[in-house]
C-alpha cells in the first residue's frame, strides 16, 4: 500500500483523474458484468411462456406471468403481447420500439469505458508532459548535476504514461467485450421476438 501510495505522489496531480477514472471503469466493469449475464437477461421461463402460447388465451396468462418478471427481454415480449390484439405491422412496430429502449438500458455504463479508454492515455501523455517540464525547468534553473531533481521530473513522466495506459488498455477490452455481449443479447431478443409475432400472426 505505502509504494502505490509512493508511486501516486512521484506521479503527480495528474495521478488524481487517473486514479478516480481506474475506480469508475472498475465499477462499471463489474456491474455491466453481473448485469449482462446471459440467464439474468433471456430467462428460461419466459422462454417457457413464449413457448406455451398457441391460442389467444395462453397471450393473456403470458401477459400475467410477464408482470412477475423485470428486465428488457420480458419488458420487449410483454409490450408484444399486450398489443396481441392489433395488426401485425402495429405488433411489430411497438416492440421494436420498446427493443430500441430496452437496448439502451443494456449499453448503460458503456459510453463511460468508452471514454476512460480515450482518456487515460491523454491524461497520461499530460502527466508526461507536465514531468518534462520540470525536467526542463531544473535544467535551466540548476543546471545538468541535479540528479535527483531530473530524475523526479522523468519520474513523473514516465508514470503517468504506464499507468494511462494500464488503465485504457483493460477499458477497451471490456467495452469491446461487453459491447459484443450486447449485441448477441440483442440479437437474441430479437429471434424470440420474431417467434412470438409469428404465434400471434396466426391468431
Amino acid at each position: 500500500m505505502s509504494n502505490l501510495w509512493e508511486m501516486i505522489l512521484k506521479g503527480g496531480v495528474v495521478m488524481i483523474p487517473l486514479f478516480f477514472t481506474s475506480i469508475l471503469a472498475l465499477a462499471v466493469v463489474i456491474e455491466r458484468g453481473f448485469f449482462l449475464r446471459r440467464r439474468r437477461i433471456i430467462k428460461p421461463e419466459i422462454l417457457d411462456l413464449i413457448q406455451r402460447i398457441e391460442k389467444p388465451e395462453d397471450a393473456e396468462k403470458a401477459t400475467f406471468g410477464l408482470s412477475q418478471q423485470k428486465g428488457p427481454f420480458s419488458n420487449v415480449i410483454r409490450v408484444g403481447l399486450q398489443n396481441h390484439g392489433r395488426s401485425r405491422e402495429e405488433i411489430k412496430e411497438a416492440v421494436v420500439d420498446q427493443g430500441r429502449q430496452e437496448t439502451r438500458v443494456l449499453e448503460r455504463g458503456l459510453v463511460v469505458l468508452e471514454t476512460i479508454a480515450g482518456i487515460a492515455p491523454l491524461l497520461g501523455l499530460l502527466g508526461t508532459v507536465l514531468g518534462m517540464v520540470r525536467v526542463f525547468r531544473v535544467i535551466s534553473e540548476q543546471g545538468l548535476g541535479q540528479t535527483q531533481s531530473l530524475s523526479g521530473g522523468i519520474s513523473q513522466a514516465l508514470i503517468t504514461t504506464v499507468v494511462g495506459l494500464s488503465i485504457a488498455i483493460p477499458a477497451l477490452v471490456a467495452y469491446n467485450y461487453f459491447s459484443h455481449k450486447v449485441e448477441d443479447l440483442v440479437l437474441e431478443i430479437e429471434k424470440h421476438s420474431a417467434a412470438l409475432l409469428e404465434k400471434l400472426n396466426r391468431f
